[in-house]
């Protein structure tokens, strides 16, 4: 009983600490709230959703839309298709396959990649590669592999031990034992996180754009700069609508897959 209202004594504790960070940051950040539903402020906010309307379906306009979406979707797809492959070669050292250095190594270097934001890395390709999708397709393959890398890692480690030892204690190679003994066991899992992944570069590399990356990005930050509001509604119609394809087509991908 004790124990228990310990543990209840602790939520409550932990609660009251939550809320007065939030209350605290309110009074740091100094955010006046009842601005945003004054009826100045309800009439400006009315009339910019406005100019948003009707999109712009000229022929000419929806052919760049066109183009600079194949554009997002070949940076999505080659950024996450490089760093699974980079991933899973850092998966291997880092879940202590090549001694403790190696997997010391590995994780600084999977921790380096992903701690730094995909933004980030768009700004530094942009000024190491210049502007347009190759910048794009970098900055997303580095963050990505720390991601990927530090995800296979751990399905590594969690795999079953057993076929691997059966087949080494067979004389089995070591290469031979990682893909008929440990593979067939995190594939599924390795497909799911690149799949997943794959989802989130599709949105990443629609805002890449904003600094240089190409893409509808890139086409999006062009109308908005021009204060077209038509052109930028097609826009972010056209980003949500290729979210959803990618989405649907990522979760029948993992059914086929079975992941």
């Amino acid at each position: 009983m004790s124990r228990r209202a310990g543990v209840s004594g602790g939520a409550v504790l932990a609660v009251g600490l939550l809320l007065a960070a939030v209350a605290g940051s309110f009074a740091w950040l100094d955010m006046p709230l009842a601005a945003l539903f004054t009826a100045v402020a309800v009439e400006e906010a009315g009339g910019f959703v406005a100019r948003f309307f009707p999109p712009d379906l000229s022929a000419g306009f929806l052919a760049k839309v066109a183009w600079a979406g194949l554009e997002t979707l070949a940076i999505s797809l080659l950024s996450t298709l490089l760093a699974a492959l980079g991933g899973a070669v850092l998966a291997l050292p880092a879940a202590g396959r090549h001694g403790l250095a190696g997997r010391h190594a590995a994780r600084f270097v999977l921790n380096l990649l992903r701690s730094v934001p995909e933004l980030v890395w768009a700004t530094l390709m942009v000024l190491a590669a210049g502007l347009g999708p190759f910048a794009g397709t970098l900055a997303l393959a580095l963050h990505t592999t720390g991601v990927l890398g530090r995800l296979f890692a751990e399905a590594l480690e969690n795999s079953p031990p057993t076929p691997a030892e059966a087949l080494a204690g067979g004389g089995a190679p070591a290469l031979v034992t990682f893909l008929y003994g440990t593979l067939p066991l995190v594939a599924p899992q390795w497909l799911a996180y690149a799949l997943y992944r794959w989802e989130m570069n599709i949105r990443m590399a629609a805002i890449l754009g904003f600094v240089g990356a190409g893409g509808l990005g890139a086409l999006l930050y062009y109308s908005l700069s021009l204060f077209q509001e038509a052109q930028a509604s097609t826009v972010i119609i056209a980003m949500l609508a290729m979210a959803v394809a990618v989405d649907g087509a990522s979760a029948w991908l993992r059914r086929r897959a079975g992941a």
